[in-house]
């Protein structure tokens, strides 16, 4: 079996050196992390130039957005940023909540968030963990109430990257609790402006506020916002959980990193 590249795919590396040449800022790219962490919508200046040429969301359709790219191209494409010193791509949204979008939402939701989500419009969080619950997610206790047309949220999360920066939190929700534990769970998506919601910074060891405690206090969320069924959102959050671990190898990145 030949793993080398061929040459066509060796042909596609060089042009995606050549784009990256021309269309990445000599500042964003001496930012790299830093930037990102410090404010994250800067790392979104590479991602959105790249929408313009259709790269912003490479593995979606291209129906909303994406390539025709196959995986190797992808893969291509993903470690030559790494080489290139791009700033990393915040995931939540692009590469977390939009493929959960494309697999699970409704033809509505698609057209109200992945626009925004592809142009770096709207921040996103990912509220998974809670206090007791990190490791073992199915013991999560933040409950969700339907009343009305809208989820009546109320719990905490811990651990949000970003939250502070965010205008929207994909969040696992408890929505039954009467049987097993993975069945009455559910994804909603929620407005972090809606009244009731209160971030709270965690001054890690370096002093950096990178992660918080999110706070729900009677948190009311459109019922149009929750994706898939009710009681299946542990199914979503696999399939979501497998695309957050294909992210974090960083290949490109670390060879770079070694090398120099």
């Amino acid at each position: 079996m030949d793993l080398n590249y061929s040459p066509e795919e060796l042909a596609f590396r060089d042009e995606v050196r050549g784009w990256l040449r021309t269309n990445l800022p000599v500042d964003l790219r001496a930012r790299r992390w830093r930037a990102t962490r410090s404010c994250p919508r800067k790392s979104s200046c590479a991602g959105t130039r790249s929408g313009q040429e259709g790269l912003g969301g490479a593995d979606w359709p291209q129906e909303w957005g994406g390539t025709d790219w196959n995986v190797v191209q992808r893969y291509i494409f993903e470690e030559e940023c790494g080489f290139a010193a791009t700033p990393m791509v915040v995931p939540f949204g692009v590469r977390m909540c939009a493929p959960v979008l494309l697999q699970f939402g409704t033809d509505a939701q698609k057209k109200r968030f992945l626009p925004r989500i592809y142009q770096g419009e709207d921040f996103w969080c990912q509220g998974y963990s809670e206090p007791g619950s990190g490791s073992d997610l199915a013991s999560l206790k933040t409950r969700a109430v339907r009343q009305n047309g809208h989820y009546v949220v109320t719990g905490q999360k811990i651990w949000t990257t970003m939250a502070q920066h965010a205008d929207w939190i994909f969040c696992l929700v408890r929505t039954d609790a009467s049987g097993k534990r993975q069945d009455g769970i559910s994804f909603l998506l929620i407005d972090m402006k809606t009244p009731g919601i209160t971030v709270r910074p965690i001054v890690l060891l370096d002093g950096s506020k990178e992660v918080n405690e999110v706070f729900f206090d009677e948190v009311k969320v459109p019922a149009e916002n929750l994706v898939h069924e009710e009681g299946k959102g542990w199914t979503v959050a696999k399939y979501l959980l497998g695309y957050e671990r294909m992210g974090t190898g960083r290949i490109g990145a670390s060879k770079r990193e070694l090398a120099s």
